[in-house]
């Protein structure tokens, strides 16, 4: 048993909680989170986007995933016929392609061409 100070638990438990924090920060992208979208689902959301005439949204950049979507684009609600998988997303369409958006943080984690 190692005797302490009250001190040194605290330095203790901020370095942890330091280390944690920016480990969080530098692997942002491992927290990204993932969709598997199959052929099929991504034939479904083709389909729905050419028959629906969803309106195309004009952008001054290309966009991948990871990247933000400006607040000043308006996010689509995502159709039922695409899944129960994607119902707490939304999306935009741009250059021929889905993105599907996290709409709390506007990040786009799925570009489905």
């Amino acid at each position: 048993m190692i005797v302490t100070s009250k001190g040194e638990i605290i330095m203790q438990r901020l370095y942890l909680a330091t280390i944690v924090t920016a480990s969080m920060l530098v692997s942002g992208q491992s927290f990204a989170q993932v969709i598997t979208i199959e052929p099929e689902q991504r034939t479904i959301i083709r389909e729905y986007v050419e028959r629906e005439s969803v309106p195309v949204i004009e952008m001054d950049r290309d966009l991948t995933v990871g990247q933000s979507v400006p607040e000043d684009v308006e996010l689509s609600t995502v159709p039922q016929q695409w899944g129960p998988s994607m119902n707490n997303y939304r999306y935009i369409y741009t250059d021929d392609r889905v993105y599907l958006v996290e709409p709390s943080t506007r990040r786009i984690i799925q570009v489905i061409d």
